[in-house]
């Protein structure tokens, strides 16, 4: 069942980065944050089994540093 719920998870956040980065009207800071907060989001969803806050907390961090790369 976690198994399940983790994909579940991580399909929902790479769909979600795909549907943003896909917007013409987004920067390159912008789309950077997008993409490392979805990548965060997914490592840290299979780094805690599917744990919420882990998923959070992935994408929270993955989203600040997309948000740097490249100043």
């Amino acid at each position: 069942m976690k198994k399940i719920r983790s994909l579940i998870v991580q399909a929902t956040v790479l769909s979600s980065v795909l549907m943003l980065t896909a917007c013409s009207g987004m920067t390159e800071q912008q789309r950077n944050t997008a993409i490392g907060a979805g990548l965060g989001g997914v490592a840290g969803s299979v780094l805690t089994d599917g744990g919420t806050l882990g998923t959070v907390g992935g994408a929270a961090v993955g989203g600040v540093i997309g948000n740097q790369v490249g100043k």
